[in-house]
Parts: structure tokens; C-alpha cells; sequence
């Protein structure tokens, strides 16, 4: 591979968290070189031309909260790098029956005045997880220890364990709360009946009054681009369309980190790794997949509820009970008749994605692994359910299963985003249970979404596993920590409220 001089580490990947790997060796002082099999760096972090000529579209992540409160990302200057942030006025919108809609805003208060008879326990559940986000961010997003913040930590983790659907019920009272949980919670792929799928939803709630749910302005390409150029400045390189096939092709390192999830670690190793390891990482398992439309359109989404006209992020699914149905048959090996759909409309803020007076936006919903199905038909409905007169505005189109998802991006096995399951089982061995960055071949590391805390752009695998090999080599990098008391409010975001 072409890699010019001696180098201190090599890192295979270059999506969020390969990314924040390099930048944290880097950042020690490490000569790093970033290794991409495709011709763009990003992983899932992509922005493209997929449908007409002047329409850009997000390949995978487009919506940001984790990444904008990132304890790690937000140590980095990535404004400095092109990076901007730009907020829509409801975060979130939840179309319901009729012309409501249940909404997300930033601000705490707002949300729970729109809920009418729960606002007072939405209250209850999401400020103290707000109230002690800086405390509970490094304990969350970080693999098994024992925490920081144990009496904060303690607290989250007597609702977080619960499944959505049972935390749902009893916290809230209504429909337009229950569901606007569910929609969130159901971002777990898993079944809302299963442990742990409770957290998701409440993680992503509290960020929406923490950080917001931004896009990046230009693409999510940006984010990578940002991290691209900072890497560059700490004298980090990056060599893209170089793909790796055995650790053998690799140059002498004193670090190797792969953003690889542990089926490609097997590949790669083979007979190198002691048997017990291997056989743990063929058991690791991965989850459903996800069927995904970008569309190119001609007009604003004709939302019935108009709210959700407001919002960068809608979910589409109806209520609590339709959404855990639908994650529920995908579970069971079938593709739901009325699906889950995660919709994202980023020129609602970001105007510079389309030509004048047109929009992008795209939906998936969750599919069992490797599916070939054509859900179209089946999300387009959805859309129309919301949004009567959704399809007449289609200009072009442009849909990806599950088995392309994979040949697209090696890292997506069957079309799993989240680089496997994120239950109970998987949070506490991913891939295995003590030290899940170290491999037992000396210098080598995994510091994929396969590793805690999972999936999402938040470049906490990286920077965890960074850290790790950093010790293993007697190098202390100094433990990240939140940059001012107070998380602070961006000054792009328009108000936090209702009009």
C-alpha cells in the first residue's frame, strides 16, 4: 500500500470513529496514516448526487445529536475545519392521527406544554437526565466501568434498562407522549419489548433539550471532511481506494486500529487469532438491516400536521402500539405491511442541498438482515398516510436493500447500521466483556461502532480504543473533558419554542 516513510500507526476505516482514532493518536504525538478502501472517506458519513444533477443527498446519517454533544468531537475545532451546524425550529415532529403531531423542541418546557396532561411527567422523566447530562455523557458513551457520576448513572439506568414499550405505559398517560417515545426508542432496531430499548429513547430525548438534533451544513460529508482536515493539520495522512484483504498487506506499525466490525477482524486475522477469541467474534451477531429512499423532490413534504413542515427529523409510523408491531415482525424475519419510517428533510434548513425552490429528503425503515426487498411501495404509503400528495411531488428516486447497503460499505453487514445488536447481551461483550478494543495480537485494536458504546456519529469507539492502544504503548493522553460548565446553546439555533 502506498504509505511514503516510517509510521507510528495505521488505521483501516475511515468512517467517524477511524477517524477519531487517528486524530487521538495523532493528537499524542503519533504519525498516522488512514487507510480507505473507497474512493471517498466517511463510512456512513457520506453526502452524494444519488438522484438529479444539483440534489445531494445523505448516503446513511444525516440527523446529529449525538454527534454535536460528542464529550470527544467537541473537543475538536471542527468549525475551524468547514463544519457547520444548522438547527431547525422542532426537532423532532411525530405526525399522529388527523392534523396533529406530537413535537421535540429544544427547549424543555415547550415540549411538555405540548403534551398537555403528560407534560408534567414528561417533566419528571427527561429533566434530571438534562439537568445531569455532562456527568452521565462520558459514563453512557464509554464501554463497561464503573462510573464516574455512580448516583446519576444509577438513576439513569433504573429507567434505561427497561423496554420502551413498559416504560412508555408507565410513564406516560397519553398517545402523542407514548408515541413520541416509541419513535425515538425504536432508533434501537430492536423490538420495544426487549431490555435496554428504553434508553435509546430516552438518551435521544434528553439530547433534543441538550444539543439539538442538527444537520450539517452541505451534507453530512462535512463531518467527515471537517475531521479529514483536522487530521491532516496534526500531520495524520489518508490514502482512500486502498482495500485490505489480510493484516500481511498492512506496513509495520507499532498500532493498527481497524473500524472494522468483528466478522471482517475474523477475515482479516484468520488462523492468527487464538481459537476461543475467533469463535467469539463468529458469534457476534448482527442485526435487521435497513431499506432506505432518497428522494429528490419538487416542493416542501405536504404534511397534513403542519408542524412537521418545522422539523429537520419526522417519524412516521402512527402510534406506540403500530411502531413496536412493525419492529416486532421485522424481528421475526418479515417486512411489516406498515413500517416504521425515519424521515429526514434537510433543505427544511439547508437550502444549499437542492437547486432553487426544491428539496431532498429520504426514508428507511427497518428490514430483516440482508433483505433484497422493495419496500417503496410500502414506505411511500406511509408517506402519503401523513402527507397526502407526498408522491406527486417526486421528481426521481433513488433506493438502496439491504444487500447493497453491504457492497457499498463492507462495514454494514446485511444492512446493519449500528455494527450489531444493541441489547442487553451486546452491550456487555461487544465483542467481548474486559478491554473490547484489544485484540489478542499485540498492537492490534478494534475501534469500530462494533465496539462500545455502538453505533451512531460520535467517534467515542475511536477515541476509547485510541486511548487504549495509547496506554498499552505507556503514552497517558490526558482523559477528554466537557470545554465550559453548562452545555452550551449554538448561536444558529432559532428559537427554542412555538411561534
Amino acid at each position: 500500500m502506498p504509505c511514503a516513510g516510517d509510521i507510528d500507526a495505521v488505521v483501516v476505516g475511515s468512517g467517524p470513529n477511524g477517524l477519531a482514532a487517528a486524530i487521538t493518536l495523532a493528537r499524542a504525538g503519533l504519525k498516522v496514516t488512514v487507510v480507505e478502501a473507497a474512493a471517498t472517506i466517511g463510512g456512513g458519513t457520506r453526502s452524494e448526487a444519488l438522484t438529479l444533477p444539483g440534489f445531494l443527498h445523505d448516503v446513511c446519517s444525516a440527523i446529529h445529536p449525538l454527534a454535536v454533544s460528542s464529550p470527544f468531537f467537541r473537543t475538536l475545532p471542527l468549525s475551524e475545519h468547514g463544519l457547520t451546524w444548522l438547527y431547525p425550529e422542532v426537532q423532532l415532529a411525530h405526525p399522529l392521527a388527523g392534523d396533529e403531531a406530537a413535537l421535540l423542541y429544544r427547549d424543555l418546557a415547550a415540549t411538555s406544554a405540548g403534551l398537555d396532561k403528560d407534560a408534567g411527567r414528561y417533566r419528571a422523566l427527561f429533566s434530571p437526565i438534562v439537568a445531569h447530562w455532562e456527568e452521565l455523557a462520558p459514563d453512557l458513551l464509554a464501554p463497561l466501568h464503573f462510573p464516574q457520576h455512580p448516583v446519576s448513572f444509577a438513576r439513569f439506568g433504573l429507567y434505561g434498562l427497561l423496554p420502551a414499550t413498559l416504560l412508555g405505559r408507565s410513564a406516560f398517560g397519553g398517545d402523542p407522549a407514548r408515541a413520541l417515545f416509541a419513535g425515538m426508542a425504536a432508533h434501537s432496531f430492536l423490538p420495544l419489548e426487549r431490555p435496554l430499548s428504553g434508553a435509546f429513547g430516552l438518551i435521544l430525548g434528553a439530547l433534543a433539550h441538550v444539543a439539538g438534533w442538527p444537520v450539517a451544513q452541505g451534507g453530512s460529508g462535512a463531518v467527515s471532511s471537517a475531521l479529514a482536515s483536522y487530521l491532516r493539520r496534526l500531520g495524520g495522512d489518508i490514502v482512500t481506494g486502498c482495500a485490505i484483504n489480510s493484516l500481511a498487506e498492512l506496513p509495520a506499525a507499532r498500532i493498527v486500529m481497524l473500524d472494522l466490525t468483528a466478522r471482517q477482524l475474523e477475515r482479516l486475522a484468520g488462523d492468527k487469532l487464538p481459537a476461543g477469541y475467533r469463535r467469539r467474534l463468529t458469534e457476534y451477531r448482527y442485526g435487521p438491516g435497513i431499506f432506505k429512499i432518497d428522494w429528490a423532490l419538487n416542493a416542501p413534504i405536504p404534511w397534513r400536521a403542519e408542524a412537521c413542515r418545522r422539523a429537520a427529523t419526522v417519524h412516521v409510523g402512527g402510534s406506540a402500539p403500530e411502531i413496536a408491531l412493525g419492529e416486532r415482525e421485522v424481528w421475526r424475519g418479515t417486512h411489516p405491511e406498515h413500517p416504521f419510517v425515519l424521515v429526514a428533510q434537510p433543505t427544511i434548513v439547508d437550502p444549499s442541498r437542492a437547486p432553487e425552490n426544491k428539496h431532498v429528503a429520504w426514508g428507511y425503515c427497518h428490514v430483516p438482515s440482508g433483505s433484497t426487498f422493495d419496500m417503496t411501495e410500502r414506505i411511500e404509503a406511509q408517506m402519503e398516510r401523513f402527507a397526502p400528495g407526498f408522491r406527486d411531488l417526486v421528481l426521481a428516486r433513488h433506493t438502496r436493500n439491504c444487500a447493497q447497503y453491504q457492497q457499498y460499505n463492507a462495514n454494514l453487514i446485511g444492512g446493519d447500521i449500528n455494527g450489531g445488536v444493541q441489547d442487553l447481551r451486546q452491550f456487555l461483550c461487544r465483542p467481548t466483556l474486559f478491554a473490547p478494543y484489544r485484540t489478542p495480537l499485540p498492537g492490534l485494536y478494534l475501534c469500530s461502532s462494533g465496539t462500545p458504546p455502538g453505533g451512531g456519529v460520535h467517534g467515542m469507539c475511536g477515541y476509547h480504543a485510541a486511548r487504549m492502544a495509547l496506554r498499552d504503548l505507556g503514552i497517558g493522553p490526558q482523559r477528554i473533558t466537557f470545554e465550559a460548565p453548562g452545555f452550551p446553546k449554538p448561536e444558529t439555533a432559532p428559537p427554542a419554542g412555538p411561534p
